[in-house]
C-alpha cells in the first residue's frame, strides 16, 4: 500500500450498507455519499452493488419496473446505482461491481460441473457464500482499494438477500470488527396528524437485522426534516447504537449535498473511530461549490423528454442527471416534463404543445410502440427550429423523420418494427444476425468514435476522437447516406473504421444533434457531457 495511505494498516476495509423498512429509501445515494466522504479524506475507495434478483444482469429487465440499465465501459448492463457511484466518485466502474444472484449461482454451478468441489454436496453455506466473499475480496485486492463500500440491495427480511447478508456477516467474523462496518438505512416517517417522527419502523428493522447475526454500527435514517434529539435518543436506546452514530439523512435540494449532510453529523468521525483513519475530515476541494451549483439558479430552461418509458422516471435517470449537470454548469435550473410519445402518434394539434419548451430530447428505447410519435416529434423540432437532442433510438428515428419529410422517402422505416419495409433506413446490425440469446448480446460498452473536422460535433467536443458507451442492435443504413446528405443532413461521427455512423446534425438548424451512443453515462457533476452541455446552452431562452 502507498505510504500516503489514510489507514494505519493496509488490509482492505469493508463498509456494508443494508436497508430496512421499505425499498426506494436512497441506499444508493447514501452509499455514494459515504464513499465520496472517504475519497475526499484521501482514501482509495470504490463501491459494489449487490442485487439479489436471479437475473444474471439488468440487461433483460423492464426499465419501467426496474429502472435504467446502466452500461459500463466494459459492456456490463448494470443496476442504475452503478451510475450513482460513477457520478459521485468520477470513477469508471466495471461489470464486476454489480453482483447478482444469477452471476453467483452461475459461477457456483460452473465450478461444480468442472469438479472443483471434489465431490462435496454443494450448499448455500459455504459454497454460495464463499463465492460472494471471493468476488468482493477479488475486486478489493485487484483494484488495491483501501475501503470498499458494498450496498446490499433489497430490504432486510427478503428471502432473496439472505445468502448475501450471511456472506457479509462471515466477512466481519473472518476479517474482524476493526476491518468491517455496517451501516443500516431505515425510515422515520412523520404522521401529519400527529406531527411526530416515528421510530418503530427503525426498531423493527434493526431487530430483523440482528436476528440474522448483524448488529449495525451506524444508522442513517431517512426523514423529511432533521431528526430531533428525542428521536435520536430513542433510536439509540432501542437499536443499541451510539447516539453519535444515528445519522439524520433528511431531504435536501440536491443529492450532491448529501455528503455534507452526513459529514455535518459526524459520519466520517464515526467511521474513523472504527477504522482508525489518520484524517477524519474531508478535503472538500471543489465538491461543495459543485453541490451548491445545483441549488442556486439564475433562470430556467424547460426541456421536454419524449420517451417510451417515461411512466417511471428512473428509466432515464442518467439522462435526467446529465441535463441537471449541464444546467448547473451555466447556473440554470432545468425543468423537465416527461411525455409519452404515443400522445403524438397521430398528427393532431396536440403536438403543438411542444412549442412551449426550450428544447426537446428523445432518449433510448426499443420496439414499435410510440415510434410514430417520436418520428413526428423529431420532425416537429426540425420544422419549428426547437433545439433537439436524440439519443440512440432518438438518433435512429430522427433519421427516419428526415428521410420521410425532407428526402421524400415515404416508406422510410426501421426493420426493428417494420421487417418488410422497402426502405430500411435503420437496419439490424449484421453481426446480430446469428445472435440467439437476448442477454448481454447487444453492441455494448465503450467504443472509439472519430469526429469529422469542421462540423458541429467537432465544435461540441473540441477533438477528433472520443470514447462513448453503446447499447443497441440496430444502426443507420449507410446505403442512404448520399441522399440524406444531398438534402442537408450531415453525418459527423463514425466508428469501427467508418462502418458505423455515430452522430448526425443539421447545420442550418439552431441545434439539431443526435447520437447513436449514450453520452449520459459519461456526464459528471461539474463536468457535463459535451453534447448535453451544448444542447442546454442552445436552449437557454433569450432575455
Amino acid at each position: 500500500m502507498q505510504s500516503k495511505t489514510n489507514l494505519e494498516i493496509s488490509k482492505p476495509k469493508f463498509i456494508f450498507i443494508t436497508g430496512g423498512v421499505m425499498s426506494g429509501l436512497g441506499k444508493g445515494i447514501i452509499t455514494s455519499s459515504t464513499a465520496k466522504l472517504l475519497q475526499l479524506s484521501g482514501l482509495k475507495v470504490s463501491c459494489v452493488k449487490i442485487d439479489p434478483y436471479v437475473n444474471y444482469d439488468a440487461g433483460t429487465m423492464n426499465p419501467m419496473a426496474h429502472g435504467e440499465v446502466f452500461v459500463t465501459d466494459d459492456g456490463g448492463e448494470c443496476d442504475m446505482d452503478i451510475g450513482n457511484y460513477e457520478r459521485f466518485l468520477d470513477i469508471a466502474m466495471t461489470k464486476d461491481h454489480n453482483i447478482t444472484t444469477g452471476r453467483v449461482y452461475s459461477d457456483v454451478i460452473k465450478a461444480e460441473r468442472e469438479g472443483k468441489y471434489l465431490g462435496q454436496c454443494v450448499q448455500i453455506i459455504p459454497h454460495v457464500t464463499d463465492a460472494i466473499k471471493n468476488q468482493l475480496r477479488k475486486i478489493a485486492n485487484e483494484e488495491m482499494l483501501e475501503v470498499m463500500v458494498v450496498e446490499c440491495g433489497g430490504t432486510v427480511g427478503d428471502i432473496e438477500s439472505l445468502p448475501f447478508l450471511e456472506a457479509l456477516r462471515q466477512i466481519e467474523l473472518e476479517d474482524g470488527h476493526s476491518n468491517t462496518l455496517f451501516i443500516h438505512v431505515t425510515l422515520a416517517p412523520m404522521i401529519d396528524v400527529v406531527g411526530e417522527q416515528k421510530t418503530k419502523p427503525t426498531q423493527h428493522s434493526v431487530q430483523e437485522l440482528r436476528r440474522i447475526g448483524i448488529q449495525p454500527d451506524i444508522l442513517t435514517v431517512r426523514c423529511k426534516t432533521p431528526l430531533t434529539m428525542d428521536t435520536i435518543h430513542k433510536i439509540s436506546l432501542f437499536a443499541s447504537v451510539k447516539e453519535e452514530c444515528v445519522i439524520s439523512c433528511h431531504d435536501t435540494m440536491s443529492i450532491y449535498k448529501v455528503p455534507e449532510v452526513l459529514e455535518n453529523q459526524g459520519m466520517l468521525k464515526s467511521i474513523s473511530n472504527k477504522f482508525v483513519l489518520k484524517d477524519d475530515y474531508p478535503k472538500w476541494s471543489n465538491w461543495k461549490a459543485i453541490a451548491k451549483s445545483f441549488c442556486e439558479y439564475s433562470g430556467i430552461v424547460r426541456i421536454a423528454i419524449v420517451g417510451k418509458y417515461v411512466t417511471l422516471q428512473d428509466s432515464y435517470v442518467s439522462i435526467y442527471h446529465a441535463l441537471l449537470h449541464a444546467g448547473a454548469n451555466i447556473g440554470r435550473q432545468v425543468q423537465i416534463t416527461w411525455i409519452d410519445p404515443e400522445e403524438f402518434d397521430n398528427l393532431t394539434k396536440h403536438i403543438n404543445y411542444l412549442e412551449e419548451f426550450d428544447g426537446i430530447l428523445v432518449p433510448g428505447g426499443f420496439g414499435r410502440r410510440g415510434s410514430d410519435g417520436i418520428i413526428n416529434t423529431a420532425n416537429f423540432a426540425r420544422i419549428k427550429n426547437i433545439p433537439y437532442l436524440g439519443i440512440c433510438f432518438g438518433f435512429q428515428l430522427a433519421i427516419i423523420a428526415f428521410a420521410r419529410n425532407v428526402c421524400n422517402i415515404e416508406g422510410a422505416s426501421s426493420t426493428e418494427f417494420d421487417p418488410s419495409t422497402t426502405d430500411p433506413l435503420v437496419k439490424f446490425m449484421p453481426e446480430q444476425q446469428t445472435v440467439h440469446n437476448m442477454g448481454g448480446t447487444m453492441r455494448l460498452g465503450k467504443h472509439e468514435i472519430t469526429i469529422i473536422p469542421n462540423t458541429q460535433a467537432s465544435k461540441i467536443y473540441g477533438t477528433h476522437l472520443i470514447y462513448r458507451r453503446h447499447r443497441h442492435r440496430y444502426e443507420f443504413n449507410q446505403e442512404y447516406q448520399q441522399i440524406m446528405e444531398k438534402h442537408g443532413m450531415v453525418f459527423s461521427g463514425y466508428s469501427d473504421n467508418k462502418r458505423r455512423t455515430e452522430t448526425l446534425e443539421i447545420p442550418e438548424h439552431k441545434f439539431y444533434f443526435a447520437v447513436q451512443y449514450h453520452g449520459e453515462f459519461n456526464s459528471r457533476p461539474g463536468t457535463p457531457e459535451q453534447a448535453f452541455d451544448a444542447f442546454i446552452k442552445s436552449a437557454v431562452p433569450k432575455s
